[in-house]
């Protein structure tokens, strides 16, 4: 959609996007969804990065997209460490999905995160949608989570060419931020519109690839 205008979230903005994250991802992962009340508590965590939350809106200033990132960390086996980025939620309204919105998106995130010196992002997300942005397998890239094991569902991708050339073994350490109780969840939930949760084949797919790894070589 060329109508579409990408700028940085205010206060202004922060029901409705919690009201288009909630729309975005109920019934998706889990019956229900949590992703709205992740977006209403990074904004206060100190791994939070403001810079990088965006909106996508619409010519008549609808918001239908948003995209927040918080930072994270890569150590080495000698313990040297890297500060990079990761993100979500990202979340397009269910009326305006499937129409390049969470490509603007991405696309526009990363030329702003180039530009504030980060060097590469890591990500637990479905491949299918991420691949064709320039993520790859975090086996390709030789990282791995604490307990050295490659999930299929995590994804790296370079925004300096090169970053990972050395082929050195890095561990992914991600932030508290993304740590919460469930029943705050549900119980923040209940201020919204009651919505039906419900089973669908979605939830099957998530739990397949995000308990899926890649075997060592």
């Amino acid at each position: 959609m060329s109508d579409i205008l990408i700028r940085n979230e205010t206060e202004n903005d922060f029901n409705e996007v919690e009201e288009l994250t909630r729309k975005a991802f109920w019934n998706v992962y889990v019956p229900g969804c949590v992703e709205h009340y992740l977006a209403h508590i990074l904004r206060g965590h100190e791994d939070f990065i403001p810079e990088l939350d965006f909106v996508a809106i619409t010519e008549d200033g609808r918001i239908v997209g948003n995209l927040m990132y918080t930072k994270a960390w890569l150590t080495d086996e000698n313990g040297n460490e890297r500060t990079i980025l990761t993100f979500g939620p990202i979340s397009v309204h269910p009326d305006y999905q499937r129409m390049g919105i969470s490509r603007r998106l991405l696309e526009h995130s990363f030329e702003k995160a180039s530009a504030l010196g980060y060097e590469s992002i890591v990500i637990m997300g479905n491949p299918g949608n991420y691949v064709g942005r320039g993520f790859k397998s975090c086996r390709k890239y030789h990282v791995c989570m604490e307990d050295n094991s490659y999930p299929a569902a995590m994804l790296v991708k370079e925004l300096v060419k090169g970053t990972f050339a050395d082929g050195r073994k890095w561990v992914y350490h991600g932030s508290k931020a993304y740590e919460f109780n469930s029943a705050d969840a549900e119980a923040f939930d209940k201020q919204f519109e009651p919505m039906e949760k419900e089973v669908c084949p979605s939830q099957e797919e998530f739990y397949i690839y995000s308990h899926s790894f890649i075997k060592e070589e």
